[in-house]
C-alpha cells in the first residue's frame, strides 16, 4: 500500500440509480493519472446508502473495468460484527488485493471491543486487511496501543488508514509498529507532512480529480524530495480543503461533475453542496 490510493465516489444518475458509465470514466481517469491503487466503496463511495445487490454490482464492475491493471481494495466494514462476517463469507475476493475495514461506528465500543471485532473478522478474509481509524465519523478513536496490538496479533493486518488527524498518535504507531505494517494517511491536506514522519502513502479523495499532480507529490515525498513536493502540495492545498467545506463526497462530486466525469448527485441523507460552495470551488479549479 505504498503511494497513492483513491477512495472512489459512486456516481449516480438523476434518478439516483448507479451510473456505471461514470464509474468507468473515473476509473480510467485514475489509472491514466498514475495512481497506485483504487478503493471501492469506502466512505467516499456512499457505501452506507447502497443495497447489498448494488454493492456487489459496483465491486464487480470496478474489478472488470480495472481489468488487472491496478491493485484494488474493497471497502467492507460495519458495526455489526457477525453480519460483517457473513458479508465476508459471501464476498468474491478474486481481483481484490485487500479490504479496508472501518473501526465499528455508532456503538462506541471500548478498545477491547474494537480489538475483538477485528480479530473476529480477520479469520474470514482471504486477503490482507487495512484497518481504518476515522473517529470524526465513528464516534470513537482506535488508539495507537490498539493499532499496535492488532498489528502484532495477526499477519492479516497489513496497514492502517489513520484519519484521526493526531500527529502524536501517528508517531506513536510509526515508532513501534512491525516493519511490514504500513501506516497510510487518511487526510489529503496532511499527507505531505505525514510522509516526512515515515508514512507509506495516502488513501485520497482529491486524487481522483487530480491524479497526476497528487500522486506525483506523494512519490516525491516518498523519495525525500520535499522541496519539489511542497510546490505541488500548496498548489492543491486550497482545493484539498475546499472539497470538504460541506462534508464528503458532495465537494468532490461537484468537482468531478465540472470535469465531465460524472453527474452531481448524492443520495439522502446527503445533499448537494450549496451554490456558495460551488462558486468557491469554481475559483479554486480556475486557479489550478
Amino acid at each position: 500500500m505504498r503511494g497513492t490510493g483513491v477512495a472512489l465516489v459512486t456516481p449516480f444518475k438523476k434518478d439516483l440509480s448507479i451510473d456505471f458509465d461514470a464509474i468507468a470514466n473515473i476509473v480510467e481517469h485514475c489509472i491514466s493519472g498514475g495512481l497506485e491503487y483504487l478503493v471501492a466503496l469506502g466512505t467516499t463511495g456512499e457505501s452506507v446508502t447502497l443495497s447489498k445487490v448494488e454493492k456487489a454490482q459496483v465491486y464487480t464492475f470496478i474489478k472488470e473495468q480495472a481489468a488487472g491493471r491496478i491493485p484494488l481494495v474493497a471497502g467492507i466494514g460495519g458495526n455489526h460484527t457477525s453480519e460483517l462476517i457473513d458479508t465476508l463469507k459471501a464476498f468474491d475476493f478474486s481481483g481484490y488485493n485487500a479490504i479496508l475495514s472501518v473501526s465499528p461506528f455508532y456503538n462506541k465500543p471500548t478498545q477491547e471491543g474494537i480489538f475483538q471485532h477485528y480479530m473476529a473478522i480477520q479469520e474470514y478474509t482471504e486477503v490482507p486487511i487495512i484497518l481504518y481509524n476515522v473517529p470524526g465519523r465513528t464516534g470513537s478513536n482506535m488508539t495507537a496501543e490498539t493499532t499496535l496490538r492488532l498489528a502484532n496479533a495477526s499477519e492479516k493486518f497489513a496497514a492502517i488508514k489513520e484519519a484521526s488527524g493526531n500527529p502524536e498518535q501517528f508517531m506513536d504507531i510509526m515508532n513501534e509498529k512491525p516493519a511490514e505494517f504500513d501506516v497510510i494517511s487518511g487526510d489529503d491536506n496532511l499527507t505531505l507532512p505525514f510522509l516526512a514522519m515515515g508514512m507509506s502513502g495516502v488513501i485520497s479523495v482529491i486524487a481522483q480529480a487530480y491524479p497526476k499532480q497528487f500522486s506525483s507529490m506523494v512519490r516525491l515525498g516518498l523519495d525525500g524530495k520535499f522541496e519539489e513536493a511542497r510546490q505541488i502540495h500548496y498548489q492543491l492545498y486550497a482545493i484539498m480543503k475546499g472539497i470538504f467545506m460541506e462534508g464528503n463526497p458532495g465537494g468532490i462530486k461537484y468537482v468531478l461533475s465540472k470535469m465531465g466525469l460524472c453527474e452531481n448527485y448524492v443520495r439522502l441523507p446527503l445533499a448537494p453542496i450549496s451554490r456558495a460552495s460551488e462558486i468557491k470551488l469554481d475559483a479554486m479549479m480556475m486557479a489550478l
